[in-house]
């Protein structure tokens, strides 16, 4: 299934909409205003939660939770690499999965057990402010998308803090 993930531009908090190939709003995303580190709501199209995104503060390398049911489900992990950027998703069991690519083009893929089970491409939709995710049937939709997420805060937040360091 492919989704189109667009940034809100006008909103308090980090605010995504999530709509399916056909334009059809599949899921929200709520990025909570004035918190101490990320927190998202992420959300089906009438506002029920179906998860929670929280950066944990206090870590060496950028990790967020992702709560479900306000249970731990899964962290996305930015690995420490030399050259390139590189995330895991890190799920209970040893079925994780590695997020590899170019991550500033938004050209990046999920893999577990060695294949590829999501790609994400800006390529999908040529709007400047969305980028497209395919994610093969039977994969957890919501967890990649949630790490989707979690990769964009990432990278906002390092480019926040380079602007300011100059």
């Amino acid at each position: 299934m492919i989704f189109r993930i667009k940034e809100k531009f006008w909103s308090w908090g980090n605010d995504f909409s999530i709509d399916d190939a056909e334009g059809n709003l599949r899921y929200y995303v709520d990025g909570v205003a004035f918190s101490w580190g990320n927190k998202l709501s992420f959300q089906d199209p009438n506002r029920n939660e179906l998860a929670f995104i929280s950066q944990k503060l206090l870590s060496w390398k950028p990790r967020y939770q992702i709560l479900i049911n306000n249970q731990l489900f899964a962290e996305v992990i930015k690995e420490w690499t030399w050259l390139k950027k590189k995330f895991t998703l890190d799920v209970p069991g040893p079925n994780d999965y590695t997020i590899d690519g170019s991550f500033w083009e938004h050209e990046f893929t999920f893999q577990r057990s060695g294949r590829t089970v999501a790609r994400v491409s800006k390529k999908l939709w040529s709007w400047t402010d969305s980028y497209g995710v395919d994610v093969i049937e039977g994969e957890n939709e919501v967890a990649i998308l949630c790490a989707c997420i979690v990769i964009d805060q990432v990278l906002h937040d390092e480019t926040t803090r380079s602007s300011t360091n100059n």
